[in-house]
């Protein structure tokens, strides 16, 4: 790291929770820094004006909020959604999807103040520290990168604590409940702690945004959304504005417990680890869309994006958002969701998610083609020739034989060339022990195998009608 100069600036990515609350102190402890602390708003939650009077009351030079609700559900979480990214087979990518903006905004800032590095709270043991330096890099490839994580003395959230108490920090944390949260507009996260262990069950207390599926309604909830273009846009045939209607799918999908989820994931760094996730309106929006796209989509553009899935989740877990590829991805999916426009009705019941019902005018069901009934539409005698022609490769096969009947046949068959070629064994030697007569004697000097004279090649024909006999 280059050296820095008398009381550098700082701008500190601030969240105001346990380690970023140390944060602030330390960088003034260990490099004279005049800290600035720089907060997204991404639907956390948070109380922003607490929270920057305690960063302040911390020793932070300045707090600065910015409102990217808006910006982190249409530009972040709706391109996510559409990609049907999902790692791990049930993690939706809550914070995953927060940290380009975060970190995107505070390295602007950084360079509007004319900061001399960027901090952040982010372990070295886990994800969040890739995604940070990453945006970094793409936006203030200059700046160094101050990792108190990777720096400090400190080794566990118990050390941490302890550091914040010496210092009359406030903190939420403590030895007996100490999980680590994030939150934001699409889930929040709980790890740490018990959860640890994962045969631990997570206790109720843990959960924020669900209901306990068992104490929640016990009638069914009938939701009807709507979408264009695989973009969500209406509830109950009312159109709303992204963070309204994420906010309102998160209300009701919480309350009938839908969009809990225990993850055991390999972080990018190469252990495992293991979170608990709410993602109401995230986990009723992935159900819908769905089925949005079997009724709009042929099946090879189906088998298309599920495939760009997997690699979009990954591309979103490892922090690169801010990279041709996934421009180059959400081109494709731009492409494919060009059809995807209609509505799906679902119902909600204690936890558990069902399909109601699909529509759309892009729909490519077509019910005289599928039904059971008379229909002139489809001939079934078609079918013989398809079915002739789709079998094909099978019958080919059946008719070849298997691989040691092969091998066989083409072993008999150089056994008839070296008979007839007159290349057998040669004979014995006599009971006496002497050579045979052909040995004894020299025999004629035989033509060259190339002259007039030269033995006539075997008829091969001859060989393959006594090998196929």
């Amino acid at each position: 790291m280059p050296p820095f100069p008398e009381n550098p600036t700082v701008v500190l990515a601030y969240s105001g929770g346990l380690d970023t609350s140390i944060i602030v102190p330390w960088l003034q402890e260990t490099y004279g820094a005049r800290v600035v602390c720089a907060t997204v708003d991404v639907g956390q939650g948070d109380d922003f004006r607490a929270l920057c009077e305690k960063a302040l009351r911390s020793g932070a030079a300045a707090c600065h909020v910015f409102d990217g609700r808006e910006e982190f559900v249409r530009d972040f979480v709706w391109p996510t959604l559409r990609a049907g990214a999902i790692y791990a087979r049930k993690y939706l990518l809550g914070t995953a999807m927060a940290r380009p903006l975060t970190a995107r905004r505070q390295a602007e800032l950084a360079l509007e103040v004319g900061a001399d590095a960027l901090s952040h709270g982010c372990t070295g043991k886990g994800n969040d520290q890739v995604r940070f330096e990453l945006a970094y890099a793409a936006f203030a490839p200059d700046l160094p990168v101050i990792a108190p994580w990777r720096e400090w003395s400190i080794r566990s959230r118990e050390e941490a604590i302890a550091y914040a108490r010496e210092r009359g920090i406030p903190i939420d944390a403590s030895p007996q409940k100490i999980y680590s949260r994030d939150r934001n507009l699409w889930h929040c996260s709980h790890e740490g702690g018990p959860l640890e262990d994962p045969d631990f069950e997570a206790p109720e207390d843990v959960f924020q945004l669900t209901t306990a599926p068992e104490r929640a309604p016990d009638a069914p909830a009938y939701l009807r959304l709507g979408f264009e273009e695989g973009v969500p846009v209406s509830i109950q045939g009312q159109r709303f504005p992204p963070v309204q209607l994420l906010s309102a799918l998160n209300a009701l999908g919480g309350a009938y417990g839908i969009g809990r989820a225990d993850v055991v994931e390999d972080r990018l760094v190469g252990m495992k680890s293991r979170g608990v996730y709410e993602t109401p309106g995230g986990t009723i929006l992935f159900a819908a869309l769905r089925e949005l796209e079997t009724l709009t989509l042929d099946r090879r553009s189906l088998a298309l994006k599920d495939g760009l899935a997997a690699r979009y989740a990954d591309l979103v877990y490892e922090g690169r958002w801010w990279s041709p590829e996934r421009e180059a991805m959400d081109a494709l999916v731009d492409r494919l969701m060009g059809r995807v426009t209609g509505e799906v009705r679902l119902k909600l019941y204690k936890g558990s998610l069902g399909i109601a019902g699909r529509k759309s005018f892009c729909s490519l069901y077509d019910a005289g083609l599928a039904t059971f009934g008379a229909g002139a539409e489809y001939d079934h005698a078609d079918a013989a020739g398809f079915i002739k022609l789709f079998g094909l490769p099978t019958r080919v096969a059946a008719h070849g034989g298997g691989r040691e009947d092969a091998a066989s046949s083409q072993e008999e068959t150089l056994e008839r060339e070296r008979e007839l070629s007159g290349l057998s064994s040669p004979p014995a030697a006599s009971s006496n022990g002497s050579a045979g007569a052909s040995e004894m004697s020299p025999e004629p000097s035989a033509p060259a195998a190339d002259g007039p004279e030269a033995r006539a090649a075997p008829d091969r024909s001859a060989i393959r009608r006594k090998s196929h006999a």
